[in-house]
């Protein structure tokens, strides 16, 4: 659909006249010129519209039966301009009031709407073109040969020359256009093959109301799409004037049409050449790839399919088409699930488009960040059903993800090649702390999949993989690598987050699992997906880990804020194993068992509680930038002492001043009190 530059043409009192016939069943074959009024009557219908050559296969004009203004012409005959014939005033929906005059011409063979309403009142279609659109005999000799451009000038040209164009006005309108060529495509009537519709969709219809027999979709909202369109459907055309395809099985000989998978036998048949809708073909995918029709062994295990994964501007094209063939064909839904992904937008909300100039190269972002960072981003950003706004940025951060992850694993496997085969015995209670949150998050992650909640799935990954594994527990792995416990969790942790992030992210972590000296499998993609083992979750381990990496956040936030050096005394209060903090905050040879009587700050979470002893050593800069504030000080309490001091201050300056100049020299001798000790 394209917006074109065209005319809208309105036809004077008597081009389209009203004909009051004193006998109902005479017809008055002749066109009234300009000025002669009807017999009985000067009462005209005023018509419009962009195509004037199409008025040769006009065969009546349509006015809305609530108008008021035409209720008495209704039934009556119009003598068509330029053919010199009548043709009747019908009443029908696609005349809209609001619009133009509200009369509206109809050309059954020449326009969609137009069709429908001669369908409706079964009127003739006359074809006044040619295949190449020139004009063919069924119109007036003069204009027969001419291009409908051509025709529709001259057309123009013979109206005004007869008086009986009224105006003409510019007018922008939608033109369905060739994707191709470019050139406008001119509706026709030509005889097609259609599937009758009304049986399929009601069928489906009914199976929507079966839990067991439905298709199920996700989100559950996008089901009424399906029963919307099935409930409005009407027939199908399944033939198509295209190059390619699947041909239609038909064959013609004189008045006989054969229909079957194999030619008919004799001579003189002749193939149609035409070809099946493309959804048509494509709705044929859930059987025909397993073998269909033949009864083969695909397709008893695979038919239905587990899930379909499209996109919801297609459900009516593809979808609703792959049930009702699936219903019809084999008796059974295609697919059990259903899962509706979005569009993706520019960062505006708006479509990529090629006049917009917005569109993004997918290969140029498999170039910039691999395409496994543009799968995880595409795949986990948004809900199911929602679109997405593309972000550049977003990949680079899934970038970063990928990196974080590589690192990681170059530590793990420079730690464990001397690794047989993985044991979890002997735990310390960081081992049992990964792995209980490796199994919660094995769990989170098997249920978010299971409802294709893939952004949440992606998000539980990410974290574990970046803040537990990565942040935290191969920092604590680092003080024990000589253990056979540590070595086996490490692998068996990092195991599981590559198969956990295969179906996001296939190359890296095909790469990585391939360089893993104990596995499961020789390719990951063949291996066993995680699942959820109770027996390796521990929570008091869990708990106790998680409240010294609260303490050890809280102690390095405390440092932080106050400029602590590395010359500090900790003395812990609690009587608890604190080996792992004091090893992660390197506090070897800060530890004391007194408290000592310089500053001091209070350290502590729910189980562990500590005192820092800190004393800053005051450099030269930070001496002589004392001395200074001290010096003004001075001054300035010298200064304000002298003017509160002076009656006619005190008593002709505003109340309100003299109040303040008495509370700053208080706070400044407070201050200075504190600097000088």
């Amino acid at each position: 659909i394209g917006e074109i530059k065209s005319t809208e043409i309105r036809l004077p009192k008597n081009l389209q006249s009203i004909e009051l016939e004193k006998d109902p069943t005479s017809i008055i074959s002749r066109l009234l010129p300009l000025g002669n009024k009807l017999e009985d009557s000067e009462e005209y219908l005023d018509v419009a519209t962009t195509r004037p050559e199409t008025l040769f296969g006009d065969t009546a004009v349509a006015v809305n039966e609530k108008d008021e203004r035409y209720k008495k012409f209704v039934g009556k005959n119009v003598i068509l301009p330029l053919m010199n014939k009548p043709i009747p005033v019908i009443t029908d929906e696609h005349a809209d009031m609001e619009k133009g005059t509200g009369c509206v011409k109809i050309t059954p063979a020449h326009d969609p709407n137009d069709f429908e309403v001669g369908n409706r009142h079964n009127l003739e279609r006359i074809v006044i073109m040619n295949d190449d659109a020139t004009m063919n005999e069924n119109v007036p000799e003069k204009y027969q040969g001419l291009t409908r451009e051509e025709c529709r000038e001259e057309c123009l040209k013979d109206l005004k020359e007869q008086g009986l164009l009224l105006e003409i006005e510019p007018l922008v309108h939608e033109v369905g256009h060739s994707e191709r060529t470019g050139v406008m495509v001119e509706p026709m009537v030509k005889k097609q093959w259609f599937v009758k519709m009304r049986p399929l969709a009601d069928h489906v219809l009914e199976t929507q109301k079966k839990k067991d027999e439905k298709v199920n979709f996700v989100p559950s909202r996008y089901e009424k799409t399906m029963n919307h369109w099935m409930e409005i459907t009407y027939d199908w055309c399944i033939s198509r004037q295209l190059w390619w395809g699947h041909r239609i099985p038909a064959w013609y000989k004189d008045d006989e049409v054969y229909v079957g998978m194999e030619a008919p036998k004799g001579e003189g048949w002749v193939q149609d050449d035409d070809v099946l809708d493309t959804w048509f073909s494509s709705a044929l995918w859930p059987f025909a790839t397993l073998g269909w029709p033949e009864n083969t062994d695909l397709l008893k295990k695979y038919y239905p399919n587990s899930v379909l994964v499209t996109g919801y501007d297609i459900i009516p094209f593809w979808v609703n088409r792959m049930t009702f063939q699936g219903e019809k064909l084999l008796g059974q839904r295609p697919f059990e699930d259903c899962l509706i992904h979005g569009l993706i937008r520019d960062k505006q909300g708006r479509k990529f488009s090629k006049s917009l100039g917005n569109g993004i190269d997918p290969f140029d972002m498999v170039a910039a960040y691999g395409a496994d960072a543009l799968r995880y981003y595409l795949a986990t950003d948004v809900a199911p059903g929602t679109d997405m706004r593309f972000d550049e940025e977003k990949i680079k951060s899934t970038w970063n993800f990928i990196n974080k992850i590589w690192n990681a694993s170059r530590f793990v496997l420079s730690n464990i090649e001397d690794l047989k085969e993985i044991k979890l015995e002997n735990l310390k209670n960081e081992d049992k702390w990964i792995l209980t949150k490796y199994e919660r998050t094995i769990h989170e992650v098997k249920k978010f999949m299971d409802k294709y909640q893939f952004n949440n799935a992606g998000s539980a990954i990410y974290d574990f993989a970046w803040s537990f594994f990565c942040d935290y527990y191969i920092e604590m792995a680092k003080y024990s690598l000589d253990t056979e416990s540590t070595k086996s969790t490490l692998c068996f942790v990092l195991t599981g987050i590559l198969k956990l992030l295969q179906p996001f992210m296939p190359y890296v972590t095909d790469e990585i699992y391939s360089m893993l000296p104990v596995k499961d499998a020789e390719d990951i993609m063949i291996s066993e997906y995680p699942k959820y083992t109770k027996k390796l979750v521990f929570e008091d381990e869990e708990y106790a880990v998680d409240d010294s990496i609260e303490f050890i956040k809280s102690f390095r936030n405390v440092k932080a804020e106050n400029n602590m050096t590395k010359d500090i005394k900790v003395l812990f209060d609690t009587e608890d194993d604190n080996d792992l903090i004091v090893k992660m905050l390197k506090l070897n040879d800060n530890l004391v068992k007194e408290p000592l009587g310089i500053k001091a700050y209070k350290v502590f979470s729910n189980r562990v509680r500590a005192t820092i002893f800190f004393e800053k050593i005051e450099s030269e800069a930070d001496k002589a930038q004392k001395e200074e504030q001290i010096k003004q000080l001075k001054s300035s309490i010298e200064r304000r002492e002298k003017l509160l001091s002076n009656e006619n201050y005190v008593n002709k300056a505003p109340a309100n001043i003299v109040e303040m100049d008495r509370k700053k020299l208080e706070e400044e001798k407070k201050k200075l009190e504190e600097l000088m000790k």
